[in-house]
């Protein structure tokens, strides 16, 4: 276990983002309400640096950090494992306890997983298992549930393990489908109703079991 995971009263969060950060901004409006008790939103890092919500996390006070996916492709293959590798000493070097997945598009790997084995949550726009796993993200989601024909959908927060969307299920918050959604009108309600909901209490709920624990994170 890295020696900079210890104990503490609140834990220090580290936001992953590519996009727009609607997400990391329920996360920063939970904090401000005093819902987040036991976290504290430490640091934004984003895979892109032209996200929006890393304007969202500059005006919120938070520090925050490009590690662009771009840079890891060689002829088009992804270098997964420098890609975590330096995510991980950013994570270190901020001395971040809880790291929490909002829109972020990058398949991590080791040495990070390891590291943070059950320290990592990510928010994913359906009931797992259902519409999961490689290929499903954004409105994909969406566009699957509604050919699908499925009444209800939602959203999952579930920890980060090396199987894509396949980590235990932390929680979940159903919505219903209604006659005439497109993916867009679906994703919006999934992200409100579910997803906003959701993420700060899993959130919290993750770290003040641990601090209740006391154990070494």
């Amino acid at each position: 276990m890295p020696p900079f995971l210890k104990y503490d009263k609140r834990l220090r969060a580290a936001v992953l983002v590519s996009g727009g950060g609607s997400n990391l901004q329920a996360l920063l409006n939970a904090q401000k309400s005093g819902l987040l008790k036991s976290a504290e939103i430490s640091l934004t890092v984003s895979s892109s640096a032209d996200a929006y919500a890393l304007k969202r996390a500059a005006e919120a006070g938070v520090k925050t950090y490009v590690l662009q996916e771009e840079d890891y492709l060689n002829n088009g293959f992804f270098n997964k494992t420098g890609y975590s590798a330096n995510l991980l000493s950013i994570l270190a070097k901020n001395q971040i306890q809880i790291v929490v997945l909002a829109g972020f598009l990058v398949i991590l790997g080791e040495p990070l997983l390891s590291a943070y084995k059950n320290k990592i949550i990510n928010v994913h726009p359906s009931l797992i298992p259902s519409f999961c796993g490689d290929g499903f993200y954004g409105l994909y989601v969406h566009e699957a549930a509604l050919k699908k024909g499925v009444k209800i959908t939602g959203a999952t927060v579930h920890f980060v393990n090396d199987v894509t969307d396949g980590g235990e299920i932390l929680m979940q918050k159903a919505v219903d489908v209604k006659q005439g959604d497109t993916p867009e009108t679906l994703q919006r309600r999934v992200m409100e109703e579910a997803e906003w909901v959701i993420l700060p209490q899993a959130l919290e709920a993750l770290c003040a079991s641990l601090i209740l624990q006391k154990k070494d994170l």
